[in-house]
């Protein structure tokens, strides 16, 4: 009686752990989005939200935590407990750019987090408020050249891809312009729909609305082929050879987090990018939907930081 009544207990100090491995995720996780409302990460990260809850079974809840080019953002998410509950959209800027943009980084982009798929690629879309005497990048260069220091841009802050993007755009043409650097993207757009500023480059998603209904002119795209959305706007290498500067995106976790968790993310995230409705979503706004091994994001990464540095150091954005 005594050897039944230890095994009885001992399964029934055994079954919770049991069960609590077997049920994760048991409550709603959080995935930070780190930069403001409107732009390509928060559009991209809460349609990721929404198809991985679905998958998952449980509520993903956006948390946008933006400043910093990003790195508030992916502070936070570097320092959250490692349990699985907290996950983190990370792009170009967040997990390449800012290594060497920041001199005191809160987080390390390579040890500091776990890395479990990329999710998906874009060109940036390089736009114009319509009263810009410009409908071409070549014009656009030549305006820019007319009048050095003249012409504003916005971004959705220092460091961001669409900084970066017009970054690398002013060293190859050798062209002068104001950067005008705003808490998220989709503030960056507004101001230039508005006129306050002249350009904004930045995801082909926070822009082609405002292209579609006129109060922008799309002028060029930012990878090496034309889009099927938009198939009369040409890439801007077609004016300026050479140049590429292509988004990218990826989930990541706080280092640390147990395997079988990302095992279980990773392959609820390959169902969500894989998901017919998931893959129209994206290209409908000109994105390419892609999956990758955890090891294959993180070599990916490792390669991009060295890539951007000499951008970034060329530029003096060094801060």
């Amino acid at each position: 009686m005594r050897k039944l009544l230890c095994s009885v207990i001992a399964a029934a100090l055994l079954t919770p752990a049991v069960a609590g491995a077997q049920a994760y995720p048991a409550k709603p996780l959080r995935l930070i989005i780190p930069f403001g409302p409107g732009g390509t990460n928060d559009i991209l990260g809460r349609l990721v939200a929404l198809r991985l809850g679905e998958v998952l079974g449980q509520q993903i809840i956006p948390d946008n935590r933006g400043g910093a080019g990003g790195s508030i953002g992916m502070e936070v998410a570097a320092k959250s407990p490692p349990d699985g509950y907290t996950i983190a959209i990370g792009h170009i800027g967040t997990l390449a750019v800012n290594k060497t943009l920041y001199s005191r980084l809160g987080y390390d982009p390579v040890k500091s987090f776990d890395h479990i798929t990329m999710i998906s690629k874009l060109p940036n879309l390089m736009a114009v408020n319509p009263t810009v005497p410009a409908k071409s990048v070549k014009e656009y260069i030549a305006l820019a050249k007319a009048r050095p220091g003249k012409l504003t841009y916005g971004s959705g802050g220092t460091g961001g891809a669409g900084h970066l993007a017009t970054e690398y755009l002013k060293l190859m043409t050798k062209t002068e312009m104001v950067h005008v650097p705003y808490r998220s993207t989709g503030l960056a757009v507004i101001d230039t729909v508005a006129g306050q500023t002249d350009m904004v480059f930045a995801g082909v998603p926070a822009i082609v609305p405002h292209t579609r209904t006129g109060r922008l002119r799309a002028l060029g795209l930012s990878g090496t082929v034309r889009l099927k959305i938009l198939p009369d706007v040409p890439t801007v290498a077609e004016a300026v050879p050479g140049y590429e500067a292509t988004q990218w995106y990826g989930i990541v976790a706080p280092a640390g987090t147990p395997k079988t968790v990302l095992n279980t993310l990773h392959a609820g995230l390959v169902k969500v990018v894989n998901h017919p409705a998931f893959r129209e979503s994206l290209a409908a706004d000109g994105a390419e939907p892609i999956t990758t091994t955890p090891e294959e994001f993180a070599a990916f990464i490792r390669k991009e930081i060295p890539r951007w540095a000499p951008v970034i150091q060329k530029a003096g954005l060094v801060q």
